[in-house]
């Protein structure tokens, strides 16, 4: 048996001693409801939740503790799972939504009798769905991706914002070659890019851009069934695009090919590169360490062949499988998708923002947010492509970002045969989860 099908065996077992279990959540023992978020402890997202749980706690009586994780998230979730102790509630990436599910973690939603369902936008539960079609978490919130810009880089340079990829590329290379921060040294880069192979960085980058070419890595095939499409031209080209921008032009900031997105965000607020594909989440802090009138934020362009589009992402609220808690469970995320939870979410315009875009339709994002470049990725979301609900996209966009990865470092790749290879694998692991 191969090392992923024993793994999948073993969780599957796990799920099975889940199911029926109480967990209570992994250190209650009153009745506490235990709440998991994928954010650093201590951080001001970290406080955002809190205080959504204590404004949950006052509006129902119902006592809550709330755990901020980021590393090793998943792992945690799973050392929790095989002591049958999974928390009552997760917060997690939409994308995490087929591996849970089919793990056995999650309980089905009715969109029917959940109080507020009916004011969350539709492309919100598409991202709620799973392989089987039933809702396995409530929409909390919502992200689509833009250009963060140095908009006094772009100034000195006298160029307009981009409105193709020709566009782009040569307000890349002005960046790169025009000194626009005018310190005399050849210092900066025009793109900056999480493009290492850490949690599928490299996909999730280029994700993006491929969107805005029509392209895809997987598309729907027969009913819960799928293809693997990352051979298609419009990806290949997008894929092109970008090896161009490391290998002809040179115009991504050093050592990208190894960053995540940590180390990405000071290459932008030292100012070493000038343009940031990257979702609403980093605004406020760029606005406090870089100064608001230094950035701007604007649509990814359309591609040459196909567009337009943006990775669309968010978080969904999961009521846990096991929890003695359920209708506690289903009451929070009630509190958690309605006007009041989402307006303590967004956090207005200061850093700490946990509903990135509001998916409830009776929250006017102009009122709780100030800032206009919002609403940039705001309109960018009614173009925003999630990933698809496969039992597992987590192999899917790791073998992705591996193959993406390996065509910019090493320019002598050929990105189209890698392409090709690439498609047989995604064929594979579709074959593997009986998806294809």
């Amino acid at each position: 048996m191969s090392r992923r099908l024993l793994g999948v065996a073993i969780t599957a077992a796990l799920a099975v001693t889940l199911t029926g279990c109480g967990s209570g959540g992994s250190g209650s023992s009153d009745n506490t409801l235990e709440i998991w978020i994928r954010q650093a402890p201590d951080s001001d997202s970290a406080k955002t939740a809190k205080k959504l749980g204590d404004a949950f706690t006052k509006a129902s009586g119902v006592p809550t503790k709330v755990v901020a994780l980021f590393d090793d998230f998943e792992t945690k979730l799973n050392q929790q799972a095989a002591q049958k102790q999974l928390p009552d509630i997760v917060i997690n990436d939409t994308a995490q939504l087929g591996t849970m599910q089919s793990q056995g973690w999650l309980q089905e939603v009715d969109k029917a009798t959940l109080a507020g369902g009916d004011q969350l936008s539709d492309l919100a539960w598409k991202a709620a769905t799973g392989s089987d079609g039933k809702f396995y978490g409530a929409p909390f919130s919502a992200q689509a991706f833009a250009l963060i810009v140095r908009k006094d880089w772009r100034e000195k340079v006298d160029m307009e914002p981009p409105e193709t990829w020709e566009d782009l590329a040569k307000l890349a290379t002005a960046f790169t070659e025009q000194d626009p921060d005018g310190n005399g040294q050849a210092d900066t880069a025009g793109f900056v890019a999480p493009a290492g192979t850490k949690r599928g960085y490299a996909s999730w980058y280029a994700s993006s851009l491929i969107y805005a070419n029509g392209g895809d890595f997987i598309k729907p095939g027969a009913p819960g069934k799928y293809v693997a499409t990352v051979n298609d031209p419009k990806t290949v080209e997008a894929v092109q695009y970008l090896q161009d921008q490391f290998c002809k032009t040179k115009t991504v900031n050093p050592g990208a090919v190894s960053n995540d997105t940590t180390i990405s965000h000071e290459v932008f607020e030292k100012g070493q590169g000038g343009i940031y594909l990257v979702g609403p989440y980093v605004l406020a802090r760029f606005v406090t360490s870089i100064g608001t009138d230094k950035i701007e934020v604007l649509p990814v362009p359309k591609g040459p062949t196909g567009g337009p589009g943006t990775l669309g992402e968010g978080e969904n609220v999961y009521m846990m499988a096991g929890s003695e808690q359920q209708d506690a469970q289903k009451k929070f995320a009630e509190f958690a998708v309605s006007a009041e939870g989402q307006k303590i979410g967004m956090n207005k315009d200061a850093n700490g923002a946990i509903v990135r875009l509001p998916v409830n339709n009776q929250v006017d994002m102009a009122a709780e947010r100030q800032d206009p470049r919002w609403k940039v990725f705001q309109e960018s979301y009614a173009n925003a492509v999630y990933a698809p609900p496969v039992p597992s996209w987590t192999p899917i966009r790791q073998d992705s970002a591996d193959a993406i990865n390996a065509v910019w470092a090493d320019c002598s790749a050929d990105v189209k045969a890698k392409m090709e290879e690439l498609n047989t694998k995604l064929t594979q692991e579709l074959q593997s989860q009986k998806a294809s």
